[in-house]
């Protein structure tokens, strides 16, 4: 079983903005492959079902951006599952063009608080990440004002490819590998 997690912030004043690609892109995959989002758990909006053939838990932490990792742990030790294999976390990246994707199966935080906090609750640094790019936050204006707002119009088409690769993404890492990903989506 896989848990794939989309970061972002819990009310409908956070909703659609650059902060929040995780939970869109987590909507875009639960809408394509019939998954109903009707689950409570894990301090989440959570839904299981199967992706080409392989069950999974789809999760929206509603524990805020920065404490995502209380929901994430919650999840994996449910489930038992080796986030080192089987957890796929997908969220905004303020150093990508709008819509360009970045996978990697390991790291650090980069700076993203809610990566930070995952990385502390799982204690380690080890699981696949599809980072989707927001754009970088304009010269003088504050960061957290920057991801907390909405895209332009022509940012919103090129944010919503961006999140249909990331479906994509989603899709050959279950049926295939997190490398053969790598080779198709970065870049």
């Amino acid at each position: 079983m896989y848990i794939i997690a989309g970061l972002g912030n819990p009310s409908p004043q956070y909703e659609k903005t650059r902060h929040n690609v995780g939970f869109d892109t987590i909507d875009a995959i639960a809408k394509k492959h019939n998954i109903s989002m009707n689950m409570n758990k894990h301090k989440s909006v959570c839904g299981t079902g199967y992706i080409q053939g392989q069950k999974v838990l789809l999760l929206k932490p509603q524990t805020f951006m920065n404490v995502s990792g209380e929901a994430v742990r919650a999840a994996v030790d449910f489930y038992k599952i080796e986030p080192q294999e089987e957890l796929i976390v997908i969220y905004d990246d303020i150093s990508l063009a709008v819509g360009r994707l970045r996978l990697r199966g390991k790291g650090s935080a980069g700076g993203h608080n809610g990566i930070k906090n995952i990385i502390a609750h799982l204690n380690t640094q080890i699981f696949k990440r599809i980072k989707v790019g927001v754009g970088e936050k304009p010269r003088g204006r504050d960061l957290a004002d920057y991801v907390l707002s909405r895209f332009n119009r022509e940012d919103r088409e090129r944010i919503e490819e961006g999140i249909e690769h990331a479906v994509e993404a989603v899709e050959v890492i279950l049926t295939k590998d997190m490398g053969e990903a790598m080779n198709q989506f970065n870049g």
